[in-house]
């Protein structure tokens, strides 16, 4: 489960990440519990591997079924 240009991380599979891709062709990774809880990073320094927001987006919990 390899995305291209997105390190191994933790957001890769997390419900609360959205992708934004700049005019440039730049990629970030949006955390969106940034836009309602300040304990978190609007653009968290990637690769992240723990976090206390962490939940599985609904793709990956329905694979795991």
């Amino acid at each position: 489960m390899s995305e291209p240009g997105l390190p191994p991380t933790l957001c890769r599979t997390c419900h609360h990440r959205r992708d934004i891709v700049s005019g440039t062709g730049s990629r970030f990774v949006l955390c969106e519990l940034s836009l309602t809880d300040s304990r978190f990073a609007k653009y968290p320094p990637q690769p992240l591997f723990r976090c206390a927001g962490y939940q599985a987006a609904a793709t990956q919990v329905e694979e795991n079924e």
